[in-house]
């Protein structure tokens, strides 16, 4: 990162001029169409993308925030601290079913945590074209890293400096470096009117006609190169748009070797407001366009870049696209041609721009404004294609003759020979609520992900969902209400005259547009705003009332045909989905009580031994488990037990039972370790449930600190010495419980001083999917020296802190969110 633009002191500028450095270089460094960075926000666990290179913005709207506990490679890279490499689509659909829905497109992507010792900022991501495995992309994986490292150094200079490394703006949108310099026909620039900072892209020197290694560093420079006689008139355009009254239109303006150009100036978005009105300027220069054959063509022609900039258009795309010439260059194609920005056209020009093959779809467009809409004829449906370069997207528009009983509707778009089927907006959304409601089994998880996926979605700002008991609704889940305000309505019953109890007992939504009608419609309702508008509505499972739910807007809107459709579509989503958590957490509640009543109640004791247990059960899933752990007497010693049956569900938690009773047995008789695990496999055996078990069984003589260990097929033990020094202890073991009648395990010593402790655990606790065993393991070991100081040493803690604090880590850093966990400890005291 050269870090080219302004000084290194702290500026929001320089902020926004870091980033938007980071995400261009990102490309480059991993190959990519598109590379950004997400950065933490003022709302805590909420990521925003803060920079975007190589792709229109606005046509990423739904990706620019995410959540750090949602199921997404950007959150789970900030959360876990990891690098998450997706090669392709099959990759990516397999891992996060939930982001391949919202882009499906053929893609890989690169997800690398941006840090500074021990602070997240937040995420660099790339998205790029496919490859076999994740074997193929390791370079630029390594590459995207380093770049990662240099961002998170340069932020944390910004922050040592007081600048806040937190974004809560739209993202600022910048162009790739392009393929071939030489070709570039755009540069963009923009000028922070506070600072006087002027920064660049690397094109601008040579669109303008200056000389190699010329640099332009302030406003006046700019001038004097774009408008060589009458530099003035650009000051004043700068100053204008600075005070929030841009240039309608482009400018001419020549190079001073005479080539005619084109200024455009719009206010932007990412530095902090100042007493200019606006935040910053922004602004591009560019060809007129190619005007030669291209305007002869009798097919219309216009050229995109990587932005959605419209950079050409030739007379004949002009003419079909029923706007001036002079008003389609330099604008936004949004802007340019506002009937074509429509969410099915949408879908098909992210394919252009993320996919290497062009894309074909037909559009009809809405009556001129000379021509009234009884006139409209075949000829105004038009055939698009748009063929994606690395820096340019071109784009044929042509008419095209549909069947007389074709779509009215004039803002449908239909796919053709795309070779898919076209995914608004409408279609999606439903999609990515139901892949995220199968997610969520609890009705927190549930409410949750309606705040998170559908509240952004149609722009709301508050959420309550209630939930009925016996005729009566209790609040469930609220955000955005003010504190207090929903209390009087908590157990109404189903004979009340409230709109979100007659959403239900009717089975209608309710819409109003605005407060007013609101209160038209239930005179003397309490309100929680004037402003604003409400949706009511019914959360019906098959027919069963289940609840309601209210989403809240800040300003008065109108809810459209479509919106009303898909709102109500996704609250019968919303409805099974909570239906189906009501039923879990019955289950639940029932599932865990049977898990407990098989673990100990206490442990057996030792004047000169302190022992700790903890059970951590999964997030999700209710099936109970077969792990177990158990402290027995054990003659003038004590046993210490930790079992792993294979497999969850009723039949893995009665085996369980039996072999903790037919261990505890074999202790209480203090037999030696090798006849504990061969008697309890011969056990096992002899029960035949089709399950294997793992067990660890060691016997502690607390007077002399001698153990005998033996291990059939378990995670192996860690000891912490007094000072510190931890160790994994590879004791010699033998084959997992009720596969052989033959195995032998063998017995190892060891000894304990006072003040060491002895950890033992099962797999659910160390090993994460796709990760190695002895990582997890290793990380155990690392948390176990930290934490174990002795309770006598200033700052220790006590066996069952101890105990706390790894289970703690276990959970953060360990994804398993279906296994059971469990940890067994024991501390040898002095007396």
């Amino acid at each position: 990162m050269s870090g080219s633009a302004g000084s290194e002191h702290a500026t929001p500028g320089r902020l926004a001029a870091v980033l938007t450095e980071a995400a261009a270089e990102a490309i480059g460094a991993a190959d990519g169409h598109a590379g950004g960075v997400y950065l933490r926000s003022g709302t805590p666990g909420l990521l925003r993308l803060a920079s975007l290179s190589g792709l229109p913005g606005p046509l990423f709207r739904p990706w620019w925030q995410v959540h750090v506990d949602r199921p997404f490679p950007v959150a789970n890279a900030c959360r876990l601290g990891v690098q998450v490499v997706l090669p392709n689509a099959t990759e990516t659909m397999r891992r996060y079913p939930q982001f391949a829905a919202g882009l499906p497109f053929p893609l890989g992507s690169i997800h690398v945590p941006v840090t500074h010792g021990s602070t997240t900022y937040g995420v660099l991501t790339v998205l790029r074209a496919p490859a076999p495995d994740a074997a193929e992309v390791l370079t630029q994986r390594d590459r995207t890293a380093r770049l990662a490292d240099r961002l998170g150094a340069a932020l944390h200079r910004l922050e040592r400096h007081g600048s806040p490394v937190t974004w809560d703006e739209e993202p600022v949108c910048v162009r790739p470096p392009a393929k071939d310099p030489l070709t570039a026909r755009v540069a963009r620039f923009s000028w922070d009117p506070e600072t006087g900072v002027l920064t660049t892209d690397l094109h601008l020197p040579a669109l303008l006609g200056l000389p190699p290694g010329s640099a332009l560093t302030d406003a006046s420079g700019l001038a004097a190169a774009v408008a060589p006689d009458e530099p003035h008139q650009v000051l004043d355009l700068l100053r204008q748009t600075a005070a929030g009254r841009p240039p309608p239109l482009p400018l001419p303006v020549r190079t001073p070797d005479g080539t005619p150009r084109l200024l455009q100036l719009w206010g932007a978005q990412h530095v902090a407001p100042g007493p200019y009105g606006v935040r910053a300027v922004s602004g591009i220069v560019l060809e007129p366009g190619p005007g030669g054959a291209a305007d002869l063509l009798p097919e219309g022609v216009f050229c995109l870049d990587r932005l959605g900039q419209i950079v050409y258009a030739n007379p004949r795309a002009a003419q079909l696209l029923r706007r001036p010439r002079a008003e389609l260059l330099g604008r936004p194609l949004w802007d340019g041609v506002p009937w074509l920005y429509q969410p099915a056209f949408e879908e098909h020009l992210r394919a252009a721009l993320l996919s290497p093959g062009p894309v074909h779809c037909h559009v009809r467009r809405p009556p001129g404004e000379e021509e009234p809409a009884a006139q409209s004829h075949e000829g105004d449906w038009l055939a698009l294609s748009v063929y994606s370069g690395p820096d340019i997207l071109t784009c044929t528009v042509r008419t095209a003759d549909r069947m007389a009983d074709g779509p009215s509707d004039p803002a449908h778009v239909e796919g053709t020979d795309s070779g898919a089927e076209p995914t608004t907006a409408s279609l999606y959304r439903p999609i990515a609520l139901a892949i995220a409601l199968t997610e969520a089994v609890t009705a927190r998880q549930v409410s949750a992900v309606v705040m998170q996926e559908l509240l952004p979605a149609f722009g709301g700002r508050r959420l309550a969902i209630y939930l009925m008991q016996e005729r009566h609704l209790y609040l469930a889940w609220e955000t955005g209400f003010p504190k207090g305000f929903l209390a009087p309505f908590e157990g109404v019953g189903l004979d009340a005259h409230l709109p979100g109890v007659e959403t239900l007992t009717t089975g209608r939504p309710l819409f109003f547009d605005s407060m007013e009608q609101l209160t038209a419609a239930y005179p003397g309702i309490p309100l929680d705003a004037t402003e604003g508008a409400r949706a009511f509505l019914p959360l019906i499972a098959s027919g069963r009332p289940v609840g309601s739910c209210i989403l809240g807007f800040d300003r008065p809107r109108s809810f459209s045909t479509e919106e009303r459709t898909v709102l109500t579509a996704l609250a019968g989503l919303i409805a099974h989905a909570m239906e189906k958590a009501q039923r879990y957490e019955t289950e639940a509640a029932l599932a865990r009580g049977l898990q407990q009543a098989l673990l100990p109640r206490r442990l057996s004791t030792h004047p000169r031994v302190e022992t700790a247990g903890r059970y951590l059960p999964g997030t999700q899933g209710m099936d109970v488990g077969g792990d177990w752990y158990d402290v027995v007497e054990a003659g003038d010693g004590l046993a210490l037990v930790i079992g792993d049956v294979q497999g969850h569900g009723v039949q893995a938690a009665a085996t369980m039972g039996q072999l903790r009773s037919a261990v505890r047995a074999f202790a209480l008789g203090d037999r030696p370790p090798e006849e504990v695990m061969s008697g309890t496999n011969h056990l096992l055996i002899d029960l035949d449930p089709g399950l294997f078990a793992s067990c660890c069984y060691i016997r502690l003589d607390p007077a002399t600190g001698l153990a005998r260990a033996a291990r059939a097929g378990h995670p192996p033990p860690l000891l912490r010495l007094p000072e510190g020094r931890t160790h994994v202890l590879d004791l010699p073991g033998g084959v997992v419980l009720g596969v052989d009648s033959r195995a032998r395990y063998p017995v190892a010593e060891l000894r304990m001083d006072p003040g060491a402790i002895l950890a033992l655990y099962t797999d659910g606790l160390v090993e994460r999917p796709g990760g190695d065993i002895d990582d997890g393991i290793s990380a155990l070991r690392v948390a176990l020296a930290k934490a174990g100081a002795p309770a006598a040493r200033p700052g220790g803690r006590s066996l069952a802190g101890v105990a706390d604090k790894l289970t703690a880590t276990a959970r953060h850093t360990v994804d398993r969110p279906d296994d059971i966990a469990l940890l067994l400890a024991a501390r040898r005291t002095a007396r």
